[in-house]
């Protein structure tokens, strides 16, 4: 009886210090460098794909389109919008043709190696007449609404508006003029362009005629033509920072750090471009 219990016992307590599953060695934990070296790659990576597929950062810096956007204004750019289709990710990232109204950033038909920013006035076949401070698309007056400004030098980030005419119906932007005093002097001005002014011009296949929002400080289309489709790089979408060290309406201290504070526009901050 003793030794049956002792064997009872025995396989026992062999049945319960049977071996399980051998676990693998932990791998040794990374070091802080490693960490930040590999989350660093991974946002330059993300970082070039985002710059180069989907979006870019753009700078402005003149007025040409004051005062929808500042000097100094760094705007992001939507590259995707006007890029070739993908199904894939259409429903992510939507894609549509330009359209009149759009501001596009572009490469200069003249200097492919400056970007312009414009409002984009005419698409492919339109018939393109600028009669004074009235542009006509077809035949038909394009609807814009007129802004009287004190033009400013190229120190000064906007001009400052004197008077803001009614909108036609169906305007969905603005447009900004000096005062004058008369028709003379806006034909005594605009007698060097060469597109629209003096005549109807047609907008050539795969090309679009772009003017900008600040009409009397504006090298556009009506001195340097058309904008071939391929150089387009997308449309201009919201302020992510806007600085300009030269605006007399915010002294700078001659401290770099302490300038970025006082001369960066906060209010510009996420303003959308329309």
């Amino acid at each position: 009886m003793i030794e049956e219990q002792e064997v009872t016992s025995n396989e026992t307590t062999e049945h319960l210090v049977e071996p399980g599953p051998q676990l693998a060695p932990m791998a040794p934990p990374k070091s802080i460098i490693r960490e930040y070296f590999e989350q660093g790659v991974v946002t330059v990576i993300m970082a070039f794909f985002l710059m180069t597929f989907i979006a870019q950062a753009v700078q402005v810096p003149t007025g040409s389109m004051q005062n929808n956007i500042h000097i100094g204004d760094h705007l992001f750019v939507n590259k995707f919008i006007f890029g070739p289709p993908t199904h894939l990710l259409n429903w992510l990232l939507p894609q549509r043709e330009i359209r009149r109204g759009d501001i596009i950033v572009f490469k200069f038909p003249n200097d492919p190696k400056v970007n312009y920013v414009k409002r984009v006035i005419g698409l492919p076949g339109d018939e393109v007449r600028i009669e004074g401070r009235h542009v006509y698309i077809n035949g038909k007056q394009l609807p814009e609404q007129h802004v009287i400004v004190e033009l400013q030098d190229s120190d000064h980030s906007f001009n400052p508006e004197i008077r803001v005419e009614p909108a036609p119906p169906g305007a969905k932007y603005r447009v900004y003029y000096k005062e004058r005093h008369g028709e003379a002097e806006l034909d005594y001005e605009t007698q060097s362009a060469k597109y629209a002014v003096h005549g109807p011009v047609i907008v050539p296949p795969e090309s679009y005629f772009a003017l900008g929002d600040n009409r009397d400080n504006s090298l556009d289309g009506r001195y340097w033509g058309f904008v071939p489709r391929d150089n387009i790089i997308g449309r201009a979408l919201y302020v992510y920072w806007s600085f300009n060290p030269r605006d007399p309406e915010r002294p700078g201290s001659g401290i770099p750090l302490l300038d970025f504070f006082t001369r960066t526009n906060w209010r510009r901050t996420g303003a959308a471009i329309k």
